[in-house]
């Protein structure tokens, strides 16, 4: 595929922030209002999966949960952390689901294959004690941009990885995510990421199959860049019909968040289905 795309290209349809300018404003909102709601909500905070520093996971619990939204922040993989996307419990947890929102080691300190392991492991934590901070099964396991992609690479996880009962994951919801790595071999981001062709390929989800066998709602906005709307097609395609494309007019690549928190959008209506 990056035979297929020059450079200039790549950089243009992958650089999210360089495409909605306004996006600083995104995060001081999502920064104050996450700062409000673990005021409000006093969450169980940076409950260790691991022994890293940021193999840390918060707990929205809700009263008597009908089960539990994981939620993967994105960032490129190399940035952005579980505190800033607060905000996000307080819709669900009003709607009696609890919420986990871990967070990972970022590159290049680490490789995304590493990053991948982190997640695995942070929903083995979540499977085999999250009951007793109040976030009990079963689980919907969601994710934004790198937390796409994080989110479609757990689906494709090996079942000897995963410990806990196949049944306890109700589904996924994927969103504006990659899935393709091939462009990002020319992407100057790379510089962090470190990829070759060798990883980009073991790294890529669109020819290999989910091994969870629960639906998924891989989504995008309209107003995203036409890499970042085919990055989903592709993956629903690739996993269908376990998955489902969910293209959302009117959102780019940050508003497609705030939808995702507010009742009556379709993403959090699909999201909140999965519970059913």
């Amino acid at each position: 595929m990056s035979g297929a795309f020059t450079p200039e290209f790549v950089e243009r349809e992958y650089n999210n922030r360089a495409l909605v300018p306004e996006h600083p404003a995104f995060f001081a909102r999502w920064e104050k209002d996450s700062g409000f709601v673990r005021e409000v909500l006093q969450p169980h905070l940076d409950l260790p999966y691991g022994p890293h520093a940021r193999q840390r996971i918060d707990v929205f619990p809700a009263t008597h949960a009908r089960g539990t939204l994981m939620f993967i922040h994105g960032g490129y993989w190399r940035s952005l952390d579980k505190s800033m996307f607060s905000w996000l419990a307080a819709s669900w947890v009003a709607a009696g689901v609890s919420v986990a929102m871990p967070n990972y080691r970022l590159a290049p300190e680490v490789g995304i294959a590493r990053i991948v392991d982190d997640i695995i492991d942070a929903t083995n934590w979540l499977a085999l004690n999250g009951a007793k901070y109040g976030a009990p099964p079963p689980f919907v396991v969601s994710g934004h941009s790198a937390g796409g992609h994080l989110t479609a690479a757990l689906f494709a996880t090996p079942w000897s990885r995963l410990e806990l009962d196949p049944a306890s994951i109700a589904g996924g919801v994927p969103f504006s995510g990659v899935f393709d790595f091939e462009p990002l071999l020319i992407h100057g981001f790379n510089a962090d990421f470190k990829l070759d062709a060798e990883a980009a390929r073991a790294l890529t989800l669109l020819g290999r199959k989910p091994t969870v066998a629960a639906p998924l709602v891989v989504a995008a906005g309209a107003s995203e860049s036409s890499e970042f709307q085919r990055q989903s097609r592709e993956l629903a395609a690739a996993w269908a019909p376990q998955a489902r494309e969910l293209m959302l007019p009117g959102h780019n690549h940050f508003s497609i968040v705030d939808s995702f928190a507010e009742r009556g959008q379709p993403l959090y209506e699909e999201t909140l289905r999965l519970f059913a």
